[in-house]
């Protein structure tokens, strides 16, 4: 086991003691009323869970209202099979919910001329700006976006995406997803994610949609397992967050599903104009002003609106790895996306396995013995055959392309082989 047990812990120190050792008070360990966990888990799995609930949360004692322990989960993927963001975009483009924009150029700062040219030869130009795009009846128009937002690239193949970002704070296609909206108010969007959502969990398990001539999951399920350990986590005294890269309405609709509510769901915030419309804009993070999505809630933003929105860390502070008693006790993410915020955690760092390179080379070196692997709930990916490229490769750079995967004390972690699946 990567962690001893309290009870284990308590009988070494009587055997490591000597005879005399005084026996230990009727309260110790978890009380028999604690929350439990109940859910099947991978391996060992509920057991390292279930040890972090009862040192931190009440089990272990009254917490100060001050001191309330925390625990954070993305949301796509890591609380629901499949992304509830593009469930939401997809389910615009079906029913023409995309306001065209003046300029495609004007939806992202770092948007090509290639990209521009493709939508706006796709989509056309008939429709009055400002007015619903018929994308339901225009698959081009559809197929256009969705590539980009999938991949980056226009359905020729050319890049529609280029310029200079920071890879560790945002990526375009993320961020561009909140700004189709633009024009649209929250309350409008909030209703499209819960159409959306009823559809997606209505469909059955497994089941895909077409657009244009793009195949996509139809169906969106809620983990069991992190629904339980949601609620577990709460009954113990955890405040728990949702910190996700989608926009911020949409996974406000569903986290309210797992018991979490807006005040606990932090996402991409976009900045409003004076009539309460979205805009391309949204707010920014640790000393970041708004932008045009530059500190969005990806990696290393993620550690910086968990601590400015959790902790109260502001300015360039933000962006550091706080003290033990600022970090989380326990976080969960599923991606790249999630490695610096789930490494920050002191109790747990629950990883589920989707073969995402820089965050499995962490899960897998274990480095403080905290890491907590598991397989999708919902079909699991098979073995990866070939180690992951920690060594030389797996770390997302901050200007782009990959680099080695470093440990706190600057060494390598070497090549690490797929061992939960």
């Amino acid at each position: 086991m990567r962690y001893r047990s309290v009870h284990a812990t308590f009988a070494w120190t009587l055997v490591a003691g000597a005879p005399q050792a005084a026996a230990p008070p009727a309260s110790f360990g978890p009380r028999p009323d604690c929350p439990r966990l109940a859910a099947p888990w991978y391996g060992d799995n509920r057991a390292h869970l279930q040890q972090v609930i009862d040192e931190r949360g009440t089990c272990a004692g009254p917490i100060p209202p001050a001191g309330r322990p925390v625990a954070a989960f993305d949301w796509d993927n890591t609380v629901t099979k499949n992304d509830v963001t593009d469930a939401t975009l997809a389910w615009a483009l079906g029913h023409d919910k995309i306001l065209r924009p003046a300029r495609w150029r004007d939806t992202s700062q770092w948007l090509t001329d290639a990209a521009d040219r493709a939508l706006t030869a796709a989509c056309g130009t008939s429709t009055p700006a400002g007015t619903p795009l018929p994308t339901s009846a225009e698959p081009r128009c559809a197929d256009e976006i969705l590539e980009i937002r999938e991949n980056g690239r226009t359905m020729s193949g050319a890049a529609a995406f280029a310029g200079t970002w920071n890879h560790r704070r945002t990526v375009p296609q993320y961020a561009w997803v909140p700004q189709l909206f633009a024009g649209r108010t929250v309350a409008e969007l909030t209703s499209y994610a819960r159409s959306a959502r009823a559809q997606a969990l209505a469909a059955p398990l497994g089941s895909t949609r077409t657009l244009g001539t793009h195949t996509l999951p139809a169906y969106v399920r809620y983990y069991e397992q992190q629904r339980e350990l949601i609620r577990t986590l709460q009954r113990a005294g955890f405040d728990v967050y949702v910190v996700s890269a989608g926009a911020e309405p949409v996974t406000e609709v569903w986290s309210r599903g797992v018991g979490i509510d807006a005040r606990h769901t932090i996402a991409i915030r976009s900045v409003l104009d004076r009539r309460g419309r979205i805009t391309t804009w949204n707010e920014g993070c640790g000393g970041v002003p708004a932008t045009r999505g530059e500190a969005i809630p990806y990696i290393d933003g993620k550690r910086c609106w968990i601590n400015q929105e959790i902790y109260g860390v502001h300015g360039a502070a933000a962006w550091q790895r706080q003290d033990p008693r600022h970090r989380t006790a326990l976080a969960a993410g599923d991606a790249d996306t999630d490695v610096t915020f789930v490494g920050d955690a002191t109790g747990a760092h629950l990883v589920l396995n989707r073969n995402k390179s820089e965050l499995m080379c962490r899960a897998y070196d274990d480095a403080d013995g905290r890491w907590v692997i598991n397989p999708m709930f919902i079909g699991p990916l098979p073995r990866r055959p070939e180690p992951y490229p920690c060594a030389t490769s797996a770390h997302n750079a901050t200007g782009g392309g990959g680099e080695p995967v470093l440990r706190d004390d600057g060494s390598v972690v070497p090549d690490q082989k797929d061992t939960v699946y």
